[in-house]
């Protein structure tokens, strides 16, 4: 079989740098997140992006994206649209937590994935996968094995045996935080039950999920599926004027882009009101930066070519803001460099630890 990645680096390279080291003991462990050692540290750099496909960026551009992840070197890793099936079938239950391997097909795409994720720099991180029933959307969650988190849940209502449709969403409980990856579902541009609704009812949960929670500061990241403001989108009237083969929504608050309707930008920002929610990029970078401040861009061929928008995030709760040191989307220009071979690119946060005991127990309060 062709190797689609890396070999494993000589000791000293660069791939193989920043261990993040556990005694022996804790290096396996499953995924019920038992027992950290008592002072370990908590996360602090943290990675998005929507792969568009994890497997297609293992087999075309994973030794520019493991560079990435060398230099970064991030403690948690949050990836959308997986795009693999969940194990089960021929009458079996599915699974959503692993990879199919139903048939030969499937068994060689889940070995070169897996043989990837076994390689530096991602040897050192455990994996959680919440995957459709095809090769639709899925979620992946990679934290460094010395972070090992509390406990993980797979739906926004906190079920540990639930999975979100089309595996959505993974929530993993550290001790002083949570950290909620999710693929928002796309607006889509007519109102029907798969699109309009889809997302209203989604919104909905959000809301209900972020007051529900509030009991612990919440980082939230992924593909949201929304830009909140005009100086989110390279040209605002182009997105806001969209249709799709001429179609026009009976209501006017569901015209224009997906991601871009007055109707879900008014919905997200009563989600981030209610949720006392800060977005971690804008929090940093008050103007438009037309080069490198959008995390998605459309095809460089047609009509969507220059068109950006930015509906990748990091929202924090208000108690973390002031431990943001940087928050930074690495894809430049319009022709999709340090994208990867998506049409995302990463999108990272970065904050700085608790100065004291006393200032870690103030988030909670």
């Amino acid at each position: 079989m062709k190797r689609f990645f890396k070999p494993i680096e000589k000791e000293g390279s660069t791939a193989a740098k920043k261990p993040c080291l556990l005694s022996p003991e804790k290096r396996d462990g499953d995924g019920d997140g038992v027992g950290e050692e008592k002072n370990q540290k908590e996360p602090s750099k943290f990675v998005t992006w929507n792969a568009n496909s994890f497997l297609l960026r293992v087999k075309n551009n994973w030794s520019e994206f493991s560079k990435f992840v060398s230099d970064f070197d991030p403690d948690v890793i949050a990836i959308q649209e997986v795009r693999m099936p969940a194990a089960g079938g021929k009458g079996k239950p599915k699974n959503p937590e692993e990879l199919s391997d139903d048939t030969k097909v499937l068994r060689e795409e889940k070995q070169i994935l897996t043989r990837a994720l076994s390689s530096p720099p991602l040897a050192n991180y455990q994996v959680w996968w919440s995957l459709a029933d095809s090769k639709y959307a899925g979620t992946a969650l990679l934290v460094k094995k010395c972070f090992k988190p509390k406990k993980v849940y797979f739906n926004l209502d906190k079920l540990a045996s639930k999975h979100e449709p089309d595996g959505r969403v993974i929530l993993a409980e550290f001790e002083t935080f949570r950290l909620l990856n999710t693929y928002s579902p796309n607006n889509g541009w007519k109102e029907e039950e798969n699109s309009f609704q889809r997302r209203r009812k989604w919104d909905k949960r959000t809301v209900e999920f972020v007051n529900k929670t509030s009991d612990k500061p919440l980082i939230w990241c992924g593909d949201l599926n929304v830009s909140h403001e005009e100086i989110d989108v390279s040209h605002p009237e182009f997105f806001a004027t969209a249709k799709l083969n001429g179609y026009v929504p009976p209501n006017k608050e569901d015209c224009g882009q997906p991601g871009f309707t007055p109707s879900e930008r008014g919905r997200f920002g009563a989600i981030m009101k209610e949720g006392r929610l800060v977005d971690a990029y804008r929090y940093l970078h008050k103007e438009q930066d037309m080069e490198s401040g959008f995390s998605w861009s459309g095809n460089p061929i047609g009509k969507y070519r220059g068109k950006r928008m930015r509906i990748d995030y990091f929202l924090v709760s208000e108690q973390l803001k002031e431990r943001i040191v940087s928050c930074k989307m690495h894809g430049r220009g319009i022709e999709l460099e340090g994208f990867y071979g998506s049409d995302h690119c990463p999108v990272t946060l970065e904050l700085s630890k608790p100065s004291s005991e006393t200032e870690q127990k103030q988030v909670f309060n």
